[in-house]
């Protein structure tokens, strides 16, 4: 059975973005192993946006679901419109696109909020049993709506916080995936560790094949 694959963006680069590199081991990973994929953003404007040759904010204005689409190669819908119930499982690829455009994390840390069609969409998919998968800090989304989950950001960072968040920090290395079968949750460390490009691709590669495991 080929499975459908619901992939959350959040813009396009490090700095205000998803990671680039991360999309696209995930995107890889999903094609080599068959599955259908769709795209998602919100449609909303973006924190702020940093100019990414000097690494630091400008007074522009971008809008998420367009700077997606550069990563989604123009594939890109509405995360609004998103219907769970016609995908088998759902990723998160990470970076400060978490913090800044999926919630508030960059500025209120556990008191954060989400976006409100990504929180009900993990609700979905936690209540109907599908797998979810998250890598670099996007865990911390999980760690916000599902209490009790395990997960791992990396090893021993951010490992405090998710604990006073009620949920349980698991150290792995960056080519592992930390496996939460109670709650089909899949995460794996990506850039949140200081590692090579191709130590990233693999941890995101176990973590895409176990999650298509459970879908």
């Amino acid at each position: 059975m080929v499975k459908c694959v619901a992939v959350i963006l959040s813009g396009c680069g490090v700095y205000n973005g998803t990671d680039i590199h991360e999309a696209s081991a995930v995107l890889v990973h999903l094609s080599r192993a068959g599955a259908k994929v769709r795209m998602f953003a919100p449609n909303a404007d973006q924190m702020y946006v940093v100019n990414h040759c000097q690494g630091t904010p400008t007074d522009e204005k971008r809008n998420i679901l367009q700077e997606s689409a550069r990563i989604a190669r123009g594939d890109v819908a509405d995360l609004a419109k998103l219907d769970g119930s016609a995908f088998h499982a759902a990723i998160i690829p990470g970076e400060t696109d978490v913090a800044k455009n999926l919630s508030d994390w960059a500025v209120k840390n556990k008191d954060c909020t989400i976006l409100p069609h990504l929180g009900k969409l993990i609700k979905d998919f936690h209540k109907a049993g599908r797998p979810l998968s998250m890598c670099c800090i996007s865990p911390i989304l999980a760690a916000k709506i599902l209490p009790g989950c395990e997960l791992t950001v990396r090893q021993d960072k951010e490992s405090g916080v998710v604990k006073e968040m009620g949920c349980k920090h698991v150290n792995k290395d960056v080519e592992e995936a930390h496996i939460n079968v109670k709650n089909k949750l899949f995460t794996t460390c990506a850039f949140m560790c200081n590692a090579p490009i191709h130590k990233v691709f693999d941890g995101i590669g176990i973590m895409v094949k176990e999650t298509l495991k459970l879908a």
